[in-house]
């Protein structure tokens, strides 16, 4: 099979970023925010997910910048295996599936539609509130002085439709209207969106990695983030700090466990919750979904990444890899997997599955080692 692999790397975006000077920031000379490229992918994990798909597949890397289209329209690949976040707006995970419907290419993961209402925080929760998902109650506010009466504190403030704990920092729990005003004209000028204002719940923390197809659902074990490993005084939350200031490579932080040690009540609660979700947002090939236990110890559905995280080494605290390890897959099985179940759908013929069978069920199930 012929795949490209579409990605968004720091530094093709960075050189798109130069070239569309669109925001006022640019205009003035200011420099980006320092996560402004978060969600950007490194070189090392567009070189282990090419490796990945070259075990089985025809591979052509392409950048998701402006010669994307013109790029896909000249080599009409058989699939597009998508990571590619793009850099700016609301809608920006949903250019390249966009792009691929125009062309008609079969692509992975989610559509255009599922990715950018994931993406806007807060039009996920007013669906998953319709119908009947528990999600901390939350504002949207444009402004500081919009502050409503009725916000309750602690509270936590993010950018609208950022992920990667862009604009999330160990000040984004806020107890007070001053702290509150503050962060969102932080966010305001910083993202140039609104700032989406939660309950914050004072509960665990979990992220709950997937892979399939609804109702044909694999729920990877639970990973917990233990906020006890923190710097004493810091908020219990994965900020920019947590993820880019305190854990390096010289010292990281434990701060995840899998799988996480639950009840059996619990874990089929956020099992439930999970599933529940993927039906409800029409979540396809893969996602990782993070939850938080509220104040009477019920889980809440906090964010939806259906454009997960995949660095390649075990030490990058990576969720959905450490998740899937933990459940038996090597990394260049979850690759392949994504890539069967996405191929699945579209009645496209994989010779890997009859071939080399391993290469995307997990060997706990299957037997055996991979590779063989």
């Amino acid at each position: 099979m012929k795949i490209a692999l579409l990605f968004s790397s720091k530094e093709g975006m960075a050189k798109s970023l130069l070239r569309f000077p669109r925001d006022e920031r640019n205009e003035e000379g200011e420099e980006p925010p320092p996560d402004w490229l978060a969600e950007c992918d490194s070189d090392e994990t567009i070189k282990a997910v090419q490796q990945a798909l070259q075990r089985y597949h025809q591979v052509i890397l392409i950048e998701s910048d402006e010669q994307a289209y013109l790029k896909l329209l000249a080599e009409r690949p058989d699939l597009v295996f998508n990571i590619a976040e793009r850099l700016s707006g609301p809608n920006r995970e949903s250019h390249v599936p966009t792009i691929c419907e125009i062309l008609n290419i079969p692509y992975t993961g989610s559509d255009p539609l599922t990715l950018g209402i994931c993406l806007d925080k807060s039009r996920a929760k007013e669906i998953l509130s319709y119908y009947g998902i528990p999600t901390p109650k939350f504002w949207v506010l444009e402004e500081k002085e919009e502050i409503p009466a009725d916000i309750s504190f602690p509270a936590i403030v993010k950018p609208l439709y950022e992920g990667s704990s862009k604009g999330i920092k160990n000040n984004s729990v806020v107890n007070n209207r001053k702290q509150l005003r503050s962060r969102i004209a932080e966010i305001k000028k910083l993202y140039n969106q609104p700032a989406i204002v939660e309950k914050f719940l004072p509960g665990r923390e979990f992220t709950v990695g997937v892979l399939g197809n609804y109702p044909d659902l694999e729920i990877l074990p639970v990973v917990e983030i233990d906020y006890r490993e923190l710097p004493a005084g810091a908020n219990p939350i994965y900020s920019y700090e947590a993820k880019w200031v305190w854990d390096t490579p010289e010292k990281p932080l434990q701060i995840f466990s899998c799988p996480a040690e639950l009840s059996a009540e619990i874990k089929a609660k956020i099992e439930n919750l999970v599933r529940e979700t993927c039906r409800i947002l029409r979540i396809r090939d893969w996602a990782r979904i993070d939850l938080r236990l509220d104040e009477n110890g019920e889980p809440n559905i906090i964010e939806i990444n259906p454009l997960p995280g995949i660095l390649p080494k075990p030490e990058d605290n990576s969720c959905l890899p450490k998740a899937a390890r933990a459940a038996g897959y090597t990394y260049d099985q979850l690759i392949n997997r994504v890539v069967y179940e996405a191929s699945k759908r579209y009645g496209l013929v994989l010779d890997v599955v009859e071939s080399h069978p391993r290469a995307i069920f997990n060997p706990a199930k299957s037997g055996g080692t991979y590779g063989s």
